[in-house]
């Protein structure tokens, strides 16, 4: 098989081609990121005004234009959305928005208590987009239990209830007051949690994050100025890219989850990007090179890195869109603002930083000897370098092992939604779930809704009603169907399923399949009528099912697009299959950890979730765009170091273990902490948050220490110099990206020439 292997010309030696230097010519031009770096370094404080004047505008305008957040998916062409669109064009009212308050009389019951539940009931129908409400104690429909003493009122609303905001829960208290005073107990419940639930607190968990990540950055650097600068910078960032969203978000509806989502993933690449721009800044003061072009060297290697890894996040977002779900989508879309921010503020307000901290980088100092690029031949990570090359086979099969041990909860995944009975003890949407089952049964908390098409005349159809419902009441796992009753108009036949199971258990999604796919075609069959499932529950299954079915799009399109980015990149076949690869594996793993601890409830105790949940349906979905991205950053700044010193010494070996041990230390850092400040968002309310928050923090710790400190460099050994082989065709057809360049390095005024001991000296005075 024809091939090539890939050859870089080193640097400052030879001609290069356009945009890397040289010219054939013989002249010179600087690549416009060479060009930025170098103009943030000798005028750091224009760039820090021009994004001090940015970041206002943007907030300025996020605030005046008022971003409005909401989580209502469209499901257009689902049976649920077409049997819904018929109820609501046939019966006046039906379908719309609603929420149920819950009434538990102790003692006596709901009925010595009538005075005060009508009068609850008639100040419920004044309020402010109401449109009606229920009595439970109505003669014709009584929404009693069985003991008298639970009860409750569906509420009918003109508005996405979510909209009014928390303020509405004060008029919901006052309009309830009569009932609350004569003793009732009054809980709100299903399409009201987006009123009541107490407004997540997510400024903590990023406090929280910070506060982890400046102690582990003090560790690191063993400065104050060399921890803080990270965090300032990134913070900047993730307030511009908070703002784009604020400013989007006034024009397209994005999910409620969306702030939280860039902010994490923007918080931690800002802080990952900014890391390993000043480790390589301080390996150029400790070389003696002069601050400013110290800082336009670093965005002219590393930046060039960083906006490659940042390109790969961002597609790998984007990538949500194969779902074909604009709700999915947009999510990603969400993050790719914080990550964007970062990647700019990375190429632009670090270097500007760097340069004005110069060789104060290292003040004042908390330890002796921070951590920089280079280190001596003899330390920990060139050892361990060297090992991974003498026992390549072992490292592999150990990685793999273990990873395969740890992805094994995901041969037992289940999806689905996380609804009200998880939420908190002290939420009042979550006593009013427990009430529900209390007096009714778990499926109350979730019923169906039948709608059966039968064009006119359903009033005449009593036979065809009455079979349907002993059809419906006698399907397994049906606690009860109601009489099927026709629409004012007689065009529809409408009638009410309860499960014997609730929202969140797999039985509940079994029936409604049941339902949709048996049930009624089975008892429709020679009718020519059409039936369908909707109601909340129907379309939140719907949507689940949907996701779902998507994943395997998502994975194929991310995978083909970092497949093609690295392959590009590095110019080697081998090393874009083995990323991928790996990559699986390490997701495979890090999904194992969220089943482990949400499904099977491992330690969920310790992260406030009181009873086992389903993985929600598109968290597996947004996780792999992410990790997916995450992973190849490291990646990236990993291979391009082995192949700067494969280009310098064409030891393929020798490349691979230098590359290992002087991005080893710098990658552990980075990771440690993007952990962080994930493993802090676990305090988060909201469930898909610390379900992402704990599949993120799972993956990075695989990523950077199993996949880049045991099986790249183990798999790296083993091709030898195949690791860098390219088909000649693709050779011709793939464009040529330069990752890192291969610069000069700026010059050092009194340490030019300085032999390694003189840096190793250097070095440690630090």
């Amino acid at each position: 098989m024809s091939g090539v292997l890939y050859r870089a010309g080193r640097a400052g030696i030879g001609p290069r081609r356009p945009g890397g230097g040289s010219t054939p010519g013989g002249g010179s031009r600087r690549p416009l990121l060479r060009r930025l770096g170098a103009a943030s370094g000798r005028h750091p404080w224009r760039v820090l005004a021009v994004w001090i004047v940015v970041l206002v505008a943007l907030f300025a305008g996020s605030k005046h234009l008022g971003a409005v957040y909401s989580d209502n998916v469209d499901l257009s062409g689902t049976q649920s959305n077409t049997g819904l669109t018929l109820l609501q064009a046939h019966e006046k009212g039906a379908g719309g928005y609603s929420g149920i308050v819950v009434f538990k009389a102790d003692p006596g019951t709901l009925e010595s208590h009538s005075t005060q539940i009508n009068a609850s009931v008639s100040a419920l129908g004044k309020l402010p987009h109401v449109t009606s409400v229920t009595n439970p104690l109505s003669g014709s429909s009584p929404a009693v239990s069985a003991s008298g003493t639970i009860g409750y009122s569906t509420v009918q609303f003109n508005v996405q209830p979510a909209t009014l905001g928390t303020s509405y829960t004060s008029q919901l208290d006052t309009a309830t007051s009569a009932a609350r005073n004569g003793g009732i107990q009054v809980e709100y419940g299903a399409g009201l949690e987006g009123v009541t639930r107490p407004k997540a607190a997510d400024i903590h968990s990023e406090l929280a994050g910070f506060a982890v990540a400046l102690i582990v950055l003090l560790l690191i650097f063993g400065s104050v100025l060399g921890a803080v600068l990270p965090l300032a910078t990134a913070l900047v960032s993730v307030l511009a890219g908070i703002s784009i969203l604020g400013i989007a978000a006034a024009g397209i509806t994005f999910g409620t989850s969306s702030p939280t989502l860039a902010t994490m993933i923007g918080t931690g690449v800002g802080i990952d990007y900014a890391v390993f721009l000043t480790t390589r800044f301080r390996q150029q003061m400790i070389n003696g090179a002069n601050p400013a072009e110290a800082a336009g060297f670093c965005v002219t290697t590393s930046g060039r890195a960083v906006l490659v890894a940042g390109s790969t996040v961002a597609v790998a977002l984007l990538g949500l869109y194969a779902s074909g779900i604009t709700y999915v989508g947009l999510l990603g879309l969400a993050a790719v603002f914080g990550v964007a921010t970062a990647a700019a503020g990375a190429v632009t307000l670090v270097p500007a930083c760097l340069a004005l901290a110069g060789r104060r980088i290292d003040r004042p100092k908390i330890r002796k000897t921070p951590v920089a690029e280079a280190g001596s031949q003899q330390d920990g990570w060139h050892r361990y370098a060297a090992l991974t090359g003498r026992h390549p086979w072992r490292f592999l099969l150990a990685g793999l092992a273990l990873l395969c041990v740890l992805a094994i909860p995901l041969l037992s995944m289940q999806t689905g939604h996380v609804g009200d009975g998880a939420d908190p003890a002290s939420y009042t949407d979550k006593q009013a779930y427990d009430l529900i089952t209390q007096g009714f049964g778990p499926g109350y908390n979730g019923p169906f809704t039948i709608v059966v098409d039968v064009g006119h005349n359903a009033s005449g159809n009593t036979s065809l009603a009455s079979h349907l419902q002993s059809d419906l009441a006698s399907t397994s796992g049906v606690a009860k169907a109601t009489p099927l009753t026709p629409t004012p108009d007689g065009a529809l036949l409408t009638g009410t399923v309860i499960p014997s199971t609730g929202p969140q258990d797999q039985a509940t999604e079994t029936l409604h399949n049941t339902l949709v796919n048996t049930t009624l075609p089975q008892a429709l069959k020679g009718t020519g009528y059409q039936g369908y499932v909707t109601g909340l529950q129907a379309a939140q299954t719907e949507f689940d099912q949907i996701v779902t079915s998507r994943l395997p799009y998502i994975i194929a399109v991310v995978i083909a697009v970092a497949f093609l980015l690295i392959m590009t990149a590095f110019r080697s076949l081998p090393l874009a299959i083995k990323a991928a690869v790996l990559n699986l594996f390490s997701i495979a793993a890090a999904y194992g950890a969220v089943i482990a601890i949400f499904q099977f409830g491992w330690g969920r105790s310790l992260l406030g979730i009181s009873q086992n949940v389903p993985v929600e349906a598109y968290v597996p979905m947004i996780m792999f765009a992410i990790v997916f991205g995450l992973s190849m950053d490291y990646e990236v700044f990993l291979l391009s170091r082995v192949k700067e010193a494969w280009d310098h010494t064409r030891n393929h070996h020798q490349a691979v273990a230098t590359g290992l041990a002087s991005t080893a230390r710098v990658i552990t850092c980075a990771a440690l902490i993007m952990i962080a400040v994930f493993i802090s968002f676990v305090t988060s309310t909201n469930i898909v948050i610390k379900q992402l928050a704990v599949g993120l923090a799972a993956s990075i710790l695989i990523d950077a220490t199993v996949v880049r400190l045991v099986l790249v460099p183990a798999v790296m050994h083993l091709l030898g110099t195949a690791s860098w082989w390219l088909p000649k065709w693709l050779s011709h057809i793939l464009p040529r990206v330069d990752i890192e360049g291969a610069p000069e390095p700026p010059a050092a005024p009194a340490a030019q020439g300085a032999t390694a001991s003189t840096t190793q000296a250097a070095q440690r005075a630090g």
